[in-house]
Formats: C-alpha cells, sequence, structure tokens
C-alpha cells in the first residue's frame, strides 16, 4: 500500500505555522531550575517605589512648570530642528519593519540545508526580541497613559502641570507617560543588548528624542522621563522573558540574561546567497 505524500504548504500556511510555533516557544513555561528572582524583596521594593513616587512629585512641583516654561524662549530654529526629529520615536518606524521582515522569513520554504536553517532561526529569534522589546513596553503605555489621562502642556491655555482627567481617552489628555521617549528608551535598550559597540549612539538617539518631546511642547519632563524607565525596564523584562526560554540568551548563575553568539556576517550572506539562488 501506498501512502501519498502530504501536498506541500503554501506561503500563508507556512507562516502561520511558524508563527504558532514561536507563540508556543514564548509561552511555554520555563523549566524550574531556570527559574531566577528578578524583582526586588518586597521591601526594597516599596523603597525603590517610594523613592521613584518622591522624585516624581519633586519634578511636578519644582521642573515641569519652570522647564516647559522657559523652552518658549528657545530659538525658532533649534525648535524647528528638534521637531523634524521627535517623529522618529513612533514605534511604527520600527515594528513595522521589523514585523514585515519575521512574516517574510516566516513564509520561506524549507529548502536549506539544516546549518543554514539553524543560521535563519536564530536571526529570526533576534528580529522577534527587537520587535518584543519595542511592542510591550509601547503597548503598555498606550494603554496606561489613557488611564492616568494627564492633559499635554497648553491644553488648557497655560502650562498646568496638574490638570488630569483619568480614564478621559483622549490623546491630548495621555501625556504620562510619554509614549516616543517610551519607545526610544526600549530601543536603546533592545538594539544595544545585540550590538553593544553602538551603545553610544542609540543612547544619543533615546536622549534626543526624550529633549524633542519636551522642547515641542508635546510632554512635560517628568512624562519623558516615566517613558524612559517605563521603555527601559520593559525591555529588561522582554529580554529575561527570552532568556528564561532560552531564546537567543540564557541566564547566567547569577541570574543576569546572557546573549548566545549571533550568527556571523558571512553565514548569513551564504544563506542568503541560496535563498535568492532558489
Amino acid at each position: 500500500m501506498t501512502i501519498a505524500a502530504e501536498p506541500p504548504l503554501s506561503s500563508p500556511q507556512r507562516c502561520l505555522a511558524n508563527l504558532s510555533l514561536a507563540f508556543a516557544y514564548l509561552t511555554r513555561v520555563p523549566r524550574p531550575q531556570t527559574r531566577r528572582p528578578w524583582l526586588l524583596p518586597p521591601k526594597q521594593l516599596a523603597l525603590a517605589a517610594s523613592l521613584t513616587l518622591a522624585v516624581f512629585l519633586f519634578g511636578l512641583v519644582f521642573i515641569d512648570a519652570r522647564i516647559s516654561g522657559s523652552v518658549r524662549s528657545l530659538p525658532h530654529w533649534l525648535v524647528s530642528s528638534f521637531d523634524s526629529v521627535t517623529d522618529y520615536g513612533k514605534s511604527g518606524y520600527f515594528l513595522w519593519p521589523l514585523g514585515i521582515l519575521f512574516l517574510a522569513l516566516c513564509a520561506l520554504p524549507p529548502v536549506l540545508p539544516r546549518f543554514q536553517q539553524r543560521v535563519l532561526a536564530a536571526v529570526m529569534v533576534r528580529i522577534g526580541f527587537l520587535f518584543s522589546a519595542i511592542a510591550v513596553p509601547s503597548l503598555f503605555v498606550t494603554i496606561v497613559k489613557r488611564i492616568i489621562g494627564r492633559a499635554r502642556p497648553m491644553v488648557t491655555g497655560h502650562f498646568d502641570p496638574y490638570v488630569f482627567s483619568p480614564f478621559l481617552w483622549r490623546s491630548d489628555y495621555a501625556s504620562l507617560p510619554s509614549g516616543h521617549a517610551t519607545t526610544a528608551f526600549a530601543i536603546m535598550v533592545a538594539f544595544s543588548t545585540l550590538w553593544p559597540r553602538a551603545r553610544t549612539v542609540f543612547l544619543i538617539y533615546a536622549l534626543l528624542i526624550a529633549v524633542s518631546r519636551v522642547v515641542v511642547t508635546a510632554h512635560y519632563p517628568t512624562d519623558v522621563a516615566a517613558g524612559a524607565m517605563v521603555g527601559i525596564l520593559g525591555a529588561l523584562f522582554v529580554r529575561r522573558w527570552f532568556a528564561l526560554r532560552r531564546l537567543g540568551f540564557s541566564l547566567r548563575p547569577d541570574g543576569v540574561p546572557h546573549q548566545y553568539p549571533g550568527p556571523s556576517l558571512r553565514r548569513m550572506k551564504a544563506v542568503a546567497r541560496n535563498l535568492l539562488a532558489d
């Protein structure tokens, strides 16, 4: 009796199958021996939260209105320069290319040798990490800032950092935390993790985006500081999530994530040549 061979999967079917597999890896429970505590002990966590709240209240009372008001005296050319770069802090500039690239790789036919398939899988893991490290904190901030409902500068006609309308769900009352700052600092952490030699470049990028949000009077300084903190912590959380599942990272005995060696440029070029040849 001859068993008929199964028909090859179409590109959309391969993509869905690979996405399901990737989701299964991301949501699987890590082994008990690989778990490490990553939060501070309760007392230290409460102390850190109290200090963070105290710093925010200090900025709210003594910094926000003063700094935002002084921005109006800056030269017009300087404000225009920051206005031209501030939109590069939008998450879509990074999430769309990363997402499309990941889906395109998911849809590739399995025609490569086994070793080169592993190289391609390593590349996809890193693309998935970059996407998740940016998307998770950005999505969190998109929801939380509308729940908090802090008015943006000049919404009431003057700089009043004490105006809050929780759950209003309007963009002009979505100032805290800054979404652009969240995205910029998440990008800084995520990309610097994979390319540590370029850490200074990504830090300058994040600081430029953060400062631009205050200069163009879209946010108060405490909004930007809160966004930076969420972006950094969110990207670190995603990195640990991947490390617990041994996806591109592992956990050292002290609980610190360690990146696996990535595929070399020479090997990635060989994979690309094979794909183009087919």
